[in-house]
C-alpha cells in the first residue's frame, strides 16, 4: 500500500543554486533526499562544490551568474517536474517539513504555491526577532503557475493564484559569525545598489542621512531586536550599515555614469 501511495504521489524536483558552497552544500542536499530529483545550478565554483553535488545527483548544470532571480528560474526551467521545491545551500529541510510536502503532493489538490517559515541562526544562535522570524517565503510551487522574479537580489516567487502556508520549518544557517554576516551584507549592498540603479533610482542626501538610523530603529526597536541580546544589536547595526553602503554605492554609480557632478 505504501509503494502504491508513493507511485500516485505527484513527482517533485528540488532545485538548488550554488557558488563555492563546499562547506555547507552537503547537509542541504542530504535534507532533500525525499525529492524525485535534485537539480543543482552552479555559477562557476572553484572549490569542491560541483564534485560534492555530483555525489547526490547527476543533474548538475553550469549557468553563468545573472542574479538570484534569473539563476533560480534557470534551475526551475531545468527541472523535470512541475512541482518544485527550492532550497538554498545554507538551508536544510526538516523531516517534518519533508513529510508535510509529501502529504501535499499525495493530496487531491495542490495549490499554485506554498510559503515556508524559516528558523534562522547566527553563529549557532537562533534569532527570533529582528524581522528574521518567521520570514515566510514561497519555496514550494507549481511552476506552471509561478516563476521567480527577475530581481538580481531579494528575489521572490510570483504566483498566479492562491498561496498556502506550510506549518513546518526550513532551518537557515545563514551566517556562521560576524565576518560571514558582514561579507554577505557587503555583497547584498552591491547587488541592491545595482538593482536600484538599473531601475532608475537616484541617491538623495536624505537617503544617506535618514535611512541608516531608521533601519536600526526599525530592526532593534520596532522588530524587537533587543530581545535577541548581543546578536540583535549586531544585526540591527549591520542592517543600518547595509542601508548606508547601498545608497553610497548607488551614488558612486551615478557619478560613474556622469549623472552627478
Amino acid at each position: 500500500m505504501e509503494d502504491r501511495r508513493k507511485r500516485e504521489r505527484r513527482p517533485v524536483s528540488a532545485v538548488v543554486i550554488a557558488l563555492n558552497e563546499e562547506h555547507r552544500i552537503v547537509p542541504c542536499l542530504e535534507s532533500l533526499s525525499w525529492a524525485d530529483e535534485i537539480v543543482v545550478v552552479d555559477s562557476g565554483s572553484v572549490d569542491g562544490t560541483v564534485a560534492l553535488a555530483r555525489r547526490y545527483t547527476d543533474k548538475v548544470h553550469s549557468v553563468p551568474w545573472k542574479g538570484f532571480g534569473p539563476q533560480k528560474q534557470a534551475a526551475v526551467d531545468l527541472a523535470a517536474h512541475d512541482a518544485v521545491f527550492n532550497a538554498d545551500c545554507d538551508e536544510r529541510v526538516t523531516p517534518e517539513l519533508a513529510e508535510e510536502i509529501q502529504a501535499i503532493l499525495s493530496g487531491d489538490e495542490m495549490l499554485p504555491g506554498y510559503s515556508v517559515p524559516r528558523r534562522t541562526f547566527l553563529g549557532g544562535k537562533e534569532i527570533r526577532h529582528c524581522g528574521w522570524y518567521p520570514d515566510r517565503t514561497v519555496r514550494f510551487f507549481d511552476r506552471r503557475n509561478a516563476r521567480y522574479s527577475d530581481d538580481i537580489v531579494h528575489e521572490r516567487v510570483v504566483v498566479s493564484g492562491r498561496v498556502g502556508e506550510c506549518r513546518h520549518h526550513l532551518l537557515h544557517d545563514s551566517f556562521s559569525g560576524v565576518a560571514d554576516l558582514l561579507a554577505k551584507l557587503q555583497r547584498y549592498g552591491d547587488l541592491s545598489a545595482r538593482q536600484m540603479h538599473e531601475a532608475g533610482r537616484r541617491c538623495r542626501l536624505s537617503d544617506v542621512l535618514l535611512r541608516p538610523p531608521f533601519a536600526f530603529f526599525r530592526t532593534y526597536v520596532l522588530k524587537l531586536g533587543f530581545l535577541d541580546g548581543f546578536e540583535g544589536l549586531l544585526i540591527s547595526a549591520t542592517t543600518a550599515f547595509l542601508a548606508f553602503t547601498k545608497y553610497v554605492k548607488l551614488r558612486e554609480m551615478e557619478k560613474t555614469d556622469g549623472e552627478v557632478v
